[in-house]
């Protein structure tokens, strides 16, 4: 895009990530000769976005917001909205007024192939990007011209302290110093004070977690049983609540411990692995031990608190999950999988549609050639190397997303085009991070 067209190009930011990231990316955009605004809907809004002239405090009542970000819209000319995830409420408004008005919508999300990726789409993710509607014959097509090499998944989350820790910091800052933003409702059930709670809850327990965790994975590992995995989520989490038949983790777990005891073999145990980031506001721990006894499968049931997935996978027979990005982990590894919800990765070609009970009996393993194929696509188009909460990761993020938003087209237009940026992704993994 030549300088003059960038010229012409305005920026509304709407939420994003917990953290610098939204600040950094719009100085760079007006680095680039863009104009950018900011929409603050709270105090930790405020507190990450350093340009105090281009930040538009949101201070009405929710059911104001289509009309007010209209008028927002009109006055300064916005031509791209830029979000953090597509389905909270003043998201999917916004989302739904730019289509009608013909402006670029662009999403960030955690990547698909976590944690040392990002997730950049443009007009929605998860449920509601593009990938869901495209086969693997076609991403196979658009790919004829690139031989990239598949890196295997990193086996931790990179940036998990630094995730906590700006998740902790801004809601205190919606806490104590909200005073402007009275009118402010969070897209999620619990009060903003329970959800600050919560983050420094799990700030301090985690390294009593750590050591729960590392013995709770020595038993399985010398339990000397074959077992299966399943792959929890976090409940209030976007992905979850938009684009999965369970309300929650409790009706999730439910089947899955229904086909587990019809199906699989006597002496096969089953491993219920929390999410990475799962604070407590589920009562997991018991959830589990109260279906284990319902079920006859006491001594057979282990849970997991987070941690490191490849451990576990490494003798794990089979995995379930309702749409989880751990499931990419499970394909790689060329082990089966059954998904529930909708998911990206959910393709014919390597997840199993057997029903539930006869998946633990005995699931075939899917076309890892299939996956790998899906899995190179994806990097060299919407995954981009980086992380929104740690400096590195940031640094690294903002050498592809900027140039990524100011492209005319797509990520998955430009592979097919020949315009998408040269990737290179053994060289992007900070295992320091």
């Amino acid at each position: 895009m030549t300088p003059d067209a960038i010229d012409q190009r305005v920026f509304l930011f709407l939420q994003g990530p917990h953290g610098p990231f939204f600040g950094a990316l719009g100085r760079m955009l007006v680095r680039a000769g863009a104009r950018v605004w900011r929409v603050g809907f709270n105090a930790g809004d405020a507190a990450f976005w350093p340009a105090r002239a281009t930040f538009l405090p949101y201070e009405d009542a929710p059911e104001l917001w289509p009309d007010r970000l209209a008028d927002m819209l009109e006055t300064h000319g916005v031509t791209d909205i830029v979000l953090y995830g597509d389905t909270r409420p003043i998201h999917a408004q916004a989302v739904a007024l730019a289509r009608a008005r013909g402006l670029t919508v662009h999403v960030f999300e955690e990547g698909y192939l976590r944690p040392y990726w990002v997730t950049y789409e443009r007009g929605g993710s998860n449920g509601h990007s593009r990938l869901m509607e495209m086969t693997l014959t076609q991403m196979q097509a658009a790919m004829e011209r690139c031989d990239l090499d598949t890196p295997l998944p990193p086996s931790h989350w990179g940036d998990m302290r630094h995730h906590v820790f700006y998740g902790a910091l801004y809601h205190w800052f919606v806490m104590f110093r909200n005073g402007r933003f009275r009118n402010f409702r969070p897209h999620r059930e619990l009060s903003v004070k329970q959800e600050f709670r919560l983050h420094l809850k799990r700030l301090l327990l985690m390294p009593f977690h750590a050591l729960d965790r590392r013995i709770a994975t020595w038993r399985i590992r010398r339990g000397g049983f074959p077992y299966h995995l399943a792959l929890l989520q976090l409940e209030h989490d976007a992905s979850f609540r938009e684009h999965s038949p369970f309300p929650s983790m409790t009706d999730f777990l439910a089947e899955v411990f229904q086909g587990f005891a019809s199906g699989a073999p006597r002496h096969h145990h089953l491993v219920i692995k929390a999410h990475p980031l799962e604070d407590g506001r589920a009562p997991l721990p018991a959830t589990v031990r109260r279906l284990a006894r319902q079920h006859g499968l006491l001594g057979r049931v282990h849970y997991v608190r987070g941690g490191k997935l490849a451990t576990l996978l490494n003798d794990a027979r089979s995995a379930v999950t309702v749409n989880s990005t751990a499931g990419q982990q499970v394909l790689w590894r060329g082990i089966p999988l059954k998904v529930f919800g909708r998911a990206v990765y959910a393709k014919p070609e390597f997840v199993s549609d057997l029903p539930l009970a006869d998946f633990f009996a005995g699931a075939p393993r899917p076309d890892s050639r299939a996956y790998k194929d899906f899995r190179r696509f994806l990097l060299e188009t919407s995954q981009v190397p980086g992380g929104f909460y740690s400096a590195k990761g940031r640094r690294q993020l903002l050498r592809l997303a900027v140039d990524m938003m100011l492209a005319p087209t797509d990520p998955y237009d430009a592979l097919k085009s020949g315009a998408a940026a040269p990737r290179q992704q053994l060289r992007l993994i900070d295992r320091a991070s």
